[in-house]
């Protein structure tokens, strides 16, 4: 229950004890060192609809140590948004269960805590405001609290085969249910091998389910559709129901954890589970964690993309990548030398193929010590990068935070010698195996560590880099080939004595962020960083670019990557991709193809292997999949200023690049588990094919508008499940009526060397033959777009006239930046022919309208109504009206 309850310092706080009768009377027997003492709950309301629920243990009554609160994830600019609360409004609830405290939370909704059953909820303004989210309203709350041990009789170690964890401060678990009222389904809590929509681990009709785990781990060949955790960790999950709209669930906490989705009927085998009475539906989940403390924020929606941008509030929006790292990247595990890296850039430019990003894994180094190069394969790494530079072109190489245990290794000698090691249980460096063999781990939760790591990526730091190379952080989770699970033990300890168990599911988040801050300081924080990383936690999307690991190659992964991708997104992280092709195992041709085609539209786009595949370069399995694979990754390249648009969509905002159908149509219920289709922002909508020799693929495309299919313009009716021909060409993909689309149609071997190049768009026009759509431009690497460096249109088209008009903010900042790029097509799409001519205004010119191709190679040779160069600057406002 919950007492004392009263604002102070703008928070509500107060104090919560044991409803339990023997745990109240264990506390009376023992009153000198009570088991269980009052816990303390503070609640904060930000601006935009969240609260922040914390309960950790009374610090006055001194615990045996502080419990770990992660720091570092949440941006300083949330903190300055706390609204300092004045009043408190009790009253009695409603279902005469206790008294209510009810605080302001933002315009039509309120924070409430129920004292006596304790229940925490957010709750649309007014007595009989019904609830969006709660925690608690199942009783399930549970906070194991530090303690001294038992004697001798209390064993608190636990054994997993030939490891054992000393638990030194024992059990000190969490848990706690959670309640999203009017939902119709959950999604998010990356990352598994899953659906997008969550299915019940508990309840009547599941059977052998496990709860979702986070817990980082080195997971070799995962399966395709399964609830146990990888690479990454982010307790965050969004709910969504047609009547209700959206609301999202995050916990802050690091340590490992389980989360059940509950299925209806569950408590029917937990008769004795406080249930608090509603007459709304909802889904019940329940969230279990090792160690920690509740560190909480509810999120009101209330549209999905409100959620999106109230969690990125909190956790950051993504970082603005450059442009290159938005187009395609070859890698593979392992190019072997210089003349292999010179074969392969030559190879594309044979066969027209455009790439902008060669990697090199591991085999690069000097015996796997990072830093170094291997001088027999690769004698000349800085001329190498400056010759795939000149072409536009860059490199990334490997460094993983595995530290070989080698005396003449620099950075080893260097870390020992600082004391820069995690320690084992015993305070000695934390010896494991990795690739180099022997190898030991940095403690970056550390702020002085990562610092130090940081410097190691200058120039003269890192021998043999340029400002052309960028860095790729793979087996951060961190993976450990000796240790429990393929990982470090729980009871090493880090920075302040806080044990590996509390920070785990973060300790890959803050490699990627040292990373990052290396090549930030390599550059003099002149140019965004690009780093991959396999790891990460919420606000790893500020630091770089994620992938979904270890896949295979088969059928059932490609599936799987678009829920994979979709939930990242949708969970703060929009720069994902899944490797094109599957990582291990050798994809038949048709897979392989397929895969591109799907795969040009992840937003982030690479092909990998294992070193045990067959290479599967695009040219390698005959002319005509040569011509398929060529015409995907084209598909990219032709997108890339749409692409880039919506990345600052995203980094503005949050909102994701890559979307599920039901973020653009929230009311559709023929969305809500789709995940075989996607949107890439709002104008485009894909539908992957994921089977062999499929004749035929149904798509399903929402609303009432519609859609033009990217290839032919050929239009298709809105809510309705269409079943076409599956062309071997590309998979479906169609704009959506209403949006017009940028791009740019003329193919060079890299995104760097369109930069000139003149602009398509695209206007996709609905029943009232309007349509709108954006273009943002920047130097493509800078971060002087922050201060005001950048173009940023509207395209508005209605009344038969296409308007262009400037989205920056005025005063938005010291730098300009200019563009002489000029459009110079325009197509109607639904457009009824009849008009010859337009008037470009100011100018006063005319121009031609025409029947022109759709796309301006393959398709199937449609014809449609184009303005031809009407060679209008993207830069400039400008009218264009048919006569």
């Amino acid at each position: 229950m919950a007492t004392d309850v009263l604002i102070s310092d703008g928070d509500l706080i107060a104090k919560l004890v044991p409803k339990d009768k023997d745990e109240v009377q264990e506390n009376l027997d023992n009153q000198e060192n009570p088991i269980v003492k009052p816990l303390v709950l503070t609640i904060s309301a930000y601006q935009d609809g969240v609260l922040r629920l914390k309960i950790d243990e009374d610090q006055s009554l001194s615990p045996r140590k502080k419990r770990f609160e992660v720091p570092d994830v949440i941006v300083p600019e949330f903190l300055n948004k706390k609204l300092w609360l004045q009043k408190l409004k009790t009253e009695k609830s409603e279902d005469g269960l206790g008294i209510l405290s009810v605080i302001y939370l933002s315009d039509g909704y309120e924070g409430v805590i129920r004292h006596d059953p304790f229940e925490v909820f957010v709750r649309e303004s007014g007595k009989n405001g019904k609830k969006m989210l709660s925690l608690n309203s199942n009783g399930l709350f549970d906070f194991e609290q530090l303690r001294e041990q038992k004697g001798e009789n209390e064993d608190w170690e636990e054994r997993f085969r030939s490891h054992t964890d000393t638990r030194p401060y024992g059990p000190q678990s969490i848990s706690f249910d959670v309640s999203f009222y009017d939902a119709d389904f959950v999604y998010g809590i990356p990352e598994h091998a899953t659906s997008l929509a969550l299915k019940p681990t508990r309840g009547p009709g599941v059977e052998d389910s496990e709860p979702y785990r986070h817990f980082n781990l080195d997971v070799f060949e995962y399966i395709a559709d399964s609830p146990f955790g990888l690479y990454g960790s982010i307790p965050f999950m969004i709910s969504h129901g047609k009547s209700h709209g959206s609301s999202g669930f995050f916990w802050l906490n690091a340590a490992e954890m389980q989360i059940d989705v509950l299925g209806t009927g569950w408590n029917d085998e937990f008769s004795s589970v406080l249930m608090l009475p509603s007459d709304q539906k909802r889904v019940d989940t329940l969230w279990m964690s090792e160690a920690g403390v509740v560190d909480a924020f509810f999120f009101v929606g209330p549209g999905p993309k409100d959620v999106v941008r109230q969690y990125t509030s909190v956790t950051g929006t993504p970082a603005m990548p450059q442009l290159f790292a938005i187009a395609y990247h070859q890698c593979r595990w392992n190019y072997r030398d210089e003349e292999d890296v010179y074969n392969v850039d030559a190879k594309f430019d044979e066969h027209d193929i455009p790439y902008d990003v060669l990697w090199l894994d591991i085999e690069h180094t000097d015996g796997k010590k990072y830093f170094t190069w291997d001088r027999l394969l690769f004698p000349n790494p800085e001329e190498m990068q400056k010759k795939l530079a000149a072409k536009g072109r860059h490199m990334v190489t490997i460094v993983d935070p595995h530290i070989k245990r080698d005396e003449s290794y620099y950075i080893h000698k260097e870390a020992s010698q600082k004391g820069y090691y995690v320690k084992d249980a015993t305070g000695k460096d934390y010896d494991g195996w990795c690739w180099p063999g022997s190898s030991s781990y940095l403690d970056m939760v550390n702020p002085e560590i990562r610092s130090w790591w940081a410097e190691k990526f200058s120039y003269e730091n890192y021998v043999g880099s340029t400002p052309s190379l960028h860095i790729w952080n793979d087996m951060n989770e961190p993976s450990v080939f000796n240790g429990p699970e393929v990982s470090m033990p729980r009871d090493a300890l880090h920075h302040d004595d806080v044990e590996h168990r509390e920070l785990h599911n973060a300790y890959g988040y803050y490699f990627h962020l040292a990373t990052s801050d290396g090549l930030l300081k390599r550059g003099d924080g002149k140019d965004r960083p690009f780093v991959l990383s396999r790891a990460f936690f919420p606000g790893s999307q500020r630091y770089g670019a994620i992938w979904t690991g270890d896949n295979s190659a088969e059928w059932d992964h490609l599936r799987v990557s678009v829920p994979m991708v979709l939930t990242l997104g949708l969970t703060g992280i929009s720069f994902s991709g899944a490797d094109v092709g599957g990582f291990f195992g050798n994809p038949d041709t048709e897979l392989l193809v397929r895969w591109y085609q799907v795969g040009a539209y992840y937003p982030f786009f690479r092909g990998h292997a294992h070193h045990d595949t067959k290479r599967r370069e695009p040219w390698l399995f005959g002319e005509r999949n040569t011509e398929l694979m060529r015409e995907a990754i084209r598909v990219r390249y032709m997108l890339l200023p749409y692409f880039y648009t919506l990345f600052r969509e995203a980094n503005m905002s949050g909102i994701p690049v890559a979307r599920p159908l039901w973020m653009e149509f929230p009311d559709d219920e023929q969305t809500f588990s789709n995940d075989e289709a996607f949107m890439v922002g709002n104008s485009l909508l894909v539908q992957g094919i994921y089977t062999e020799k499929a004749k035929h693929v149904s798509v399903y495309l929402p609303g009432d508008q519609p859609w033009y299919d990217l290839r032919t313009g050929t239009a298709y009716k809105g809510g309705v499940t269409h079943k076409l021909e599956a062309s071997e060409d590309s998979v479906p993909a169609f704009q959506r009526a209403g949006t017009i689309l940028p791009r740019k149609d003329r193919f060079r071997r890299s995104s760097t060397q369109m930069e000139n190049d003149p602009y398509t768009l695209v206007i996709a026009l609905n029943s009232s033959q309007a349509a709108e759509g954006w273009l943002y431009v920047d130097d493509g690497k800078s971060f002087e777009f922050q201060q005001g460096a950048y173009i940023h249109r509207h395209f508005m088209y209605s009344d038969g006239k296409l308007t262009s008009s400037n989205m920056a903010t005025a005063g938005s900042g010291s730098k300009k930046f200019a563009s002489e790029c000029i459009v110079e097509r325009i197509i109607l799409l639904g457009f009824s022919p009849g008009p010859k001519n337009a008037l470009i205004e100011p100018a006063n010119e005319k121009v031609d309208i025409e029947l022109g191709p759709l796309l301006l190679r393959g398709g199937r040779g449609s014809s449609v109504i184009t303005i031809r160069k009407p060679n209008v600057r993207i830069a400039d406002d400008w009218t264009i009206k048919i006569l």
